[in-house]
């Protein structure tokens, strides 16, 4: 036999898509080992790892033989990027030329190679298993250490692998190797043991306002900004937010760590907590938005279901924060590059802080230094449509120094906070059954007329207070939003007037 085909994988823009290895071998020739089909760099180095791999488990080198060896990714449209592709290449070698025998349909080979043969963790492999189930292939081959996370799709044999050699014996022929064969991964178990809060809830004194914020942003989905001086606790209760989120569904899961895998930044086998990101105000509008000559995923795609915390946040990029307006409503970011155009899922809760001027005093019985120039170029930063995007706008104040040191036992713990914020989620859940949002903040307009019915009391207060302050209508529908959560919280089956009145309260005052 001189030639092979079998199926490999890779990640193209967050999308995964199987790509056929064929081999074709002709005898009697000057040697020739040549890759076609859109090869990177990676991909045509792998021609010297693939040839000392099959060298070092004792097969004779392509490299060596009066051979002309070509090697076809198809479809050849598509970029071929990444050494995912060796295990593949080499099998498929060994395959065309005889070397091994077996049946190659309806599997998959993942894996780049060390030039002894041992397999390297690769990237993205939740995405390229979730792929080859939906294309009914039935086994796939990959580096052990991926083994884990791949084993979470169920419905589809893994087998984890330490070196090419594994492989060989797998599929051999041989009697001496009859008795060896790969096991399958054991489908992963996702363990929902609860972490203690590093930052509790109850370890920070006073900013119950804040404190009641982040649980009406937390069970409804709304973002967020806490406006105050220095050192008044905003990245605490920033950072104490995440506790409590609920744990991610299974879909979810599935979800967000396909998404840290394929960037690379997956430090564990699975993502089963709410992603916290806190990129620093340096980072450039490619960092936080995703982009690139070949389109990767940012920071907002990274806290993709779960926090995008942006402290010092007039600090960042301009460019950078007006770029947030499109996933700040739809939940996706747009990326349109020459090589390519994608949308990556960016729906997270922005938690914002920054400070009331420059110097941070300003509002405050410390004296502030900015001039007015420089306080009207710091709020300009923030442009309009950003300040109307978020939800909710909450002071934290300087505390009470005797607050500090004064031991008070009255002050709530996460995992009570936690609660009822499951308890608000469990309730839009069912509201949300038949449609596409999922909290209160998604709910489009049309949402809103078919399910929410405020009285003529509450509709009147809404509206008198809509002209006051002059909302837009996008403000507006927040304000109904936003009251539609905290009615929840309070386990009221319609919006009351105090619920408009506390909603109204989080709209950003005339500072900003």
């Amino acid at each position: 036999m001189h030639f092979s085909k079998l199926h490999s994988a890779q990640i193209n823009m967050l999308k995964a898509y199987i790509i056929d290895i064929e081999v074709d071998i002709s005898k009697n020739t000057l040697n020739a080992f040549s890759i076609v089909g859109l090869p990177d760099k990676a991909i045509e180095e792998s021609k010297d790892r693939v040839s000392a791999a099959i060298k070092n488990n004792g097969f004779k080198s392509p490299k060596s033989k009066n051979q002309k060896v070509i090697v076809s990714l198809a479809p050849a449209s598509i970029k071929k990027e990444g050494p995912n592709f060796d295990l593949g290449i080499a099998i498929a070698y060994l395959l065309a030329s005889g070397d091994i025998d077996f049946n190659p349909d309806k599997k998959i080979f993942l894996g780049e190679l060390t030039l002894d043969g041992n397999l390297r963790k690769i990237d993205g492999t939740l995405s390229l298993i979730r792929k080859a189930k939906e294309l009914d292939f039935e086994e796939v081959y990959l580096p052990i250490e991926n083994a884990k996370e791949g084993a979470l799709v169920g419905g589809i044999k893994i087998f984890g692998v330490k070196n090419i050699k594994e492989i060989i014996k797998h599929f051999s022929n041989l009697e001496s190797e009859k008795d060896f064969c790969l096991k399958t991964q054991i489908q992963t178990k996702i363990n929902y043991n609860k972490s203690l809060p590093v930052i509790d809830f109850s370890d920070i004194k006073g900013q119950e306002l804040a404190k009641r914020g982040l649980e009406i942003a937390a069970s409804g989905g709304h973002n967020i900004a806490m406006y105050g001086p220095p050192g008044t606790g905003k990245t605490m209760l920033a950072k104490a937010f995440c506790y409590i989120l609920p744990p991610l569904s299974f879909k979810e899961i599935l979800e967000t760590t396909s998404i840290h895998s394929i960037a690379g930044t997956l430090k564990e086998d699975l993502i089963i907590q709410a992603p916290f990101r806190s990129p620093h105000h340096t980072a450039s509008y490619v960092a936080l938005v995703g982009g690139g000559a070949s389109p990767k995923p940012g920071e907002i795609t990274l806290a993709h279901k779960g926090v995008l915390f942006l402290d010092e946040f007039p600090e960042f990029e301009k460019r950078a924060l007006e770029a947030l307006r499109q996933p700040l409503e739809d939940g996706v970011i747009n990326i349109s590059r020459s090589r390519g155009s994608t949308s990556f899922p960016a729906d997270f809760i922005l938690i914002a802080t920054m400070n009331p001027c420059p110097c941070g005093n300003y509002g405050t019985k410390k004296e502030c230094i900015c001039s007015p120039i420089q306080l009207t170029n710091y709020q300009r930063k923030i442009s309009g449509p950003i300040i109307d995007r978020i939800d909710m706008w909450v002071e934290v104040a300087n505390i009470d120094h005797h607050k500090l040191s004064e031991k008070d036992d009255s002050l709530e713990k996460t995992n009570i906070i936690k609660k009822r914020v499951e308890e608000a989620r469990n309730i839009q859940e069912k509201r949300f059954k038949n449609s596409k949002s999922k909290f209160n903040s998604n709910m489009s307009a049309k949402d809103i007329e078919k399910m929410i019915d405020l009285d003529t009391k509450t509709k009147d207060i809404l509206n008198q207070s809509a002209t006051q302050l002059e909302l837009s209508a996008r403000a507006y529908h927040k304000i109904i939003k936003l009251a539609q959560t905290i009615a929840d919280l309070n386990q009221s089956k319609k919006i009351l007037p105090e619920h408009i009145l506390e909603a109204l309260q989080y709209r950003p005052k005339k500072v900003f």
